[in-house]
């Protein structure tokens, strides 16, 4: 099976050796997404809900540039330095996920890169 590297300018660059996405077979699956401004490369300021906006916009991005979209996704999986954060993230989550809702994990973490609160990751279908 061979991999397609998906990478778009509307989404922050990697912060390391990775992609921002890749394609096998008829899934896309998305490095985890931080909650970073692609014009500046810093993560915005505000607060929880405001950078889970920012998160799921990136993931929007990289989703369209690979021709699918969130409505395709079958697995998210949500990482926050703090899980008390869970319901105002959640608020957020359903503005971009509609139903039939994917599967999806959400869990506290010790840290995360750049000090962020949130990072989110995906499988998306691409049919």
């Amino acid at each position: 099976m061979t991999k397609q590297i998906i990478e778009t300018s509307n989404a922050p660059a990697a912060i390391g050796p990775y992609s921002q996405a890749v394609i096998a077979g008829d899934l896309l699956f998305t490095s985890g997404a931080l909650p970073i401004d692609p014009a500046t490369g810093k993560i915005i300021e505000g607060d929880i809900a405001g950078r889970a906006h920012q998160v799921f916009k990136n993931l929007t991005a990289i989703a369209k540039e690979a021709g699918t979209s969130l409505d395709n996704a079958v697995k998210v999986t949500v990482y926050l330095a703090d899980i008390a954060d869970f319901q105002a993230v959640n608020a957020v989550y359903g503005e971009y996920f509609n139903k039939p809702f994917p599967a999806r994990s959400a869990f506290q973490v010790a840290a995360l890169p750049l000090g962020a609160d949130i990072e989110v990751e995906a499988i998306i279908t691409l049919k």
